[in-house]
């Protein structure tokens, strides 16, 4: 009993049954989504329901197999075709000597030694690509701030989940070296379009052109324009573009000067109550590569919040394929308007958890709040 605990144990890393349980729907749904993505599921006028159904059921066996390469494609055909009962046979005839001999094979052990050659075979990739994934989570943690710097006269509070191991979401708050602007801070959120490995590295690409860029001598539409023309050099014709807001922080004057290059507008809540948005600015990075900027401003005082947000916040869906959506953002904001930033954001976070209810996470959510003193 022991022995079989401890490799239970070692089996499930400890992890409860129901746990394991929400773990393999988890699984299978994003599996189930990988696959789908490829099959036309439409149903032609004329076709009855039931060959209708086995279209799809071998359109989707296609979809599977076709993500295999070529040499495990004609390993699995013949692991199948080792499994049928066709091969699975027993012959029986007399010798010359009227002795009974006995023939039998066993497609099915054969067919299922091959299956988990394959399984193998995929495992040992999927080890190889998760550790190379881990990397490129590590590297992409030393990118984004690992707390909030001070700022003096505000608060500030952020937080970020990737959908995957790494993210196209970046956000930064840094002090602008530019000598027009002393003393002034850089506020940045960004969404890279996709998910996953090619959104981080374009993640990458402007972390590293706005930190170069933020210390030239330059106007905050003059370093959105900069940003652009760099994002449109590595965007794929304007597939890869990026949505951000980028604004400069003056603590002496509480100046803010923005530009939102398609991002959600952020929120921006007075302590009267009143609410603005801003949406001065442009199109997304790496659209356009002479697309105009404009900037906005604002001043802040005592007891303002800004609420600046990716779309995968408001856009988070329930297991109903509901949106949290900004009403509610906006909701969780007039509740807490007492709390600090970091308990605030720690209460929308947890608010997203109970609306999406295990749902899974389609996109990555990123939140940064800051409240002036």
């Amino acid at each position: 009993m022991k022995r079989f605990r401890r490799f239970w144990l070692r089996v499930t890393e400890g992890v409860a049954l129901s746990q394991l349980g929400m773990q393999f729907w988890a699984d299978a749904r994003s599996s189930y989504r990988l696959y789908s993505r490829d099959v036309d599921s439409t149903w032609t006028p004329g076709i009855g329901r039931v060959k209708h159904f086995f279209n799809v059921v071998s359109r989707f066996l296609w979809a599977v197999i076709e993500k295999l390469t070529p040499a495990r494609r004609v390993l699995l055909l013949i692991a199948l075709l080792l499994l049928s009962p066709v091969l699975n046979m027993q012959m029986a005839w007399h010798d010359n000597h009227g002795q009974s001999v006995n023939l039998s094979f066993n497609g099915s052990f054969w067919g299922g030694m091959l299956l988990l050659v394959l399984l193998v075979l995929e495992v040992s990739d999927r080890v190889v690509m998760k550790r190379d994934l881990q990397i490129a989570k590590e590297i992409q943690a030393w990118l984004l701030p690992p707390g909030p710097p001070h700022v003096p006269g505000l608060e500030i509070a952020f937080a970020t989940r990737p959908a995957n191991t790494v993210a196209g979401d970046y956000y930064d708050v840094f002090p602008r070296s530019d000598p027009n602007s002393p003393g002034a801070y850089l506020i940045t959120i960004a969404d890279v379009a996709g998910k996953s490995m090619p959104a981080a590295m374009l993640m990458a690409t402007f972390q590293a052109s706005l930190k170069t860029l933020a210390g030239t001598a330059s106007s905050l539409t003059d370093l959105a324009s900069r940003m652009n023309k760099y994002a449109c050099g590595n965007s794929q014709n304007g597939r890869r573009f990026t949505t951000t807001f980028i604004a400069e922080y003056d603590p002496a004057s509480r100046g803010l000067i923005y530009v939102n290059a398609g991002h959600n507008p952020p929120i921006l809540r007075r302590r009267t109550g009143a609410i603005e948005r801003l949406h001065a600015g442009g199109i997304p990075l790496g659209i356009l590569e002479d697309a105009p900027y404009e900037s906005g401003m604002v001043t802040l005082e005592s007891g303002d919040w800004l609420v600046i947000f990716t779309d995968g916040v408001t856009e988070a869906e329930n297991v109903r394929a509901e949106e949290y959506g900004e009403a509610r953002l906006m909701a969780m904001l007039r509740a807490n308007l007492a709390a600090a930033p970091q308990a605030l954001l720690n209460a929308i976070l947890l608010d997203t958890d109970r609306f999406t209810a295990g749902a899974p996470q389609h996109d990555d959510i990123t939140l940064m709040l800051l409240r002036v003193s």
